[in-house]
């Protein structure tokens, strides 16, 4: 296989790997209801920010369930790794404050390979680049 579909192929398993993750973790928060969301959207206090943690709280699950699927599809793929890339930092943040870089360190691996994701784009094997007509 040449170093070009190596790099496709690579994109394809983080984008389906992490992907598949962040579904796992968002879309039991979605279906908990709006006693989790404002649990969870009480993070964003750590950026001074402390009005309608209900919304902010289903918007970290939807970011991670929606933003999931997307990225397994490669559809909107920037777009979903930033809102994931941004969720992951406000739970970095929420964990090093409260529990040290230990509880943190997860957030912050997936951070790095959202940030990733956001540079390079979907690859060529992804609902993306069928859009674009370069697969």
């Amino acid at each position: 296989m040449n170093p070009e579909k190596l790099g496709n192929l690579a994109l394809l398993v983080m984008r389906a790997g992490l992907g598949g993750m962040m579904v796992t973790h968002g879309w039991p928060k979605i279906a908990a209801g709006p006693d989790t969301w404002t649990k969870l959207g009480q993070a964003m206090t750590h950026f001074g920010v402390d009005f309608q943690p209900a919304l902010w709280g289903l918007a970290a699950a939807l970011s991670e369930t929606l933003g999931g699927v997307l990225l397994v599809l490669g559809l909107y793929t920037r777009p979903a790794a930033a809102s994931l890339l941004i969720t992951m930092i406000v739970a970095a943040r929420l964990h090093l404050v409260k529990d040290g870089l230990g509880d943190a360190s997860h957030a912050i691996e997936d951070a790095f390979a959202f940030f990733g994701i956001l540079l390079l784009g979907p690859g060529a094997w992804s609902v993306d680049a069928r859009f674009r007509g370069k697969s």
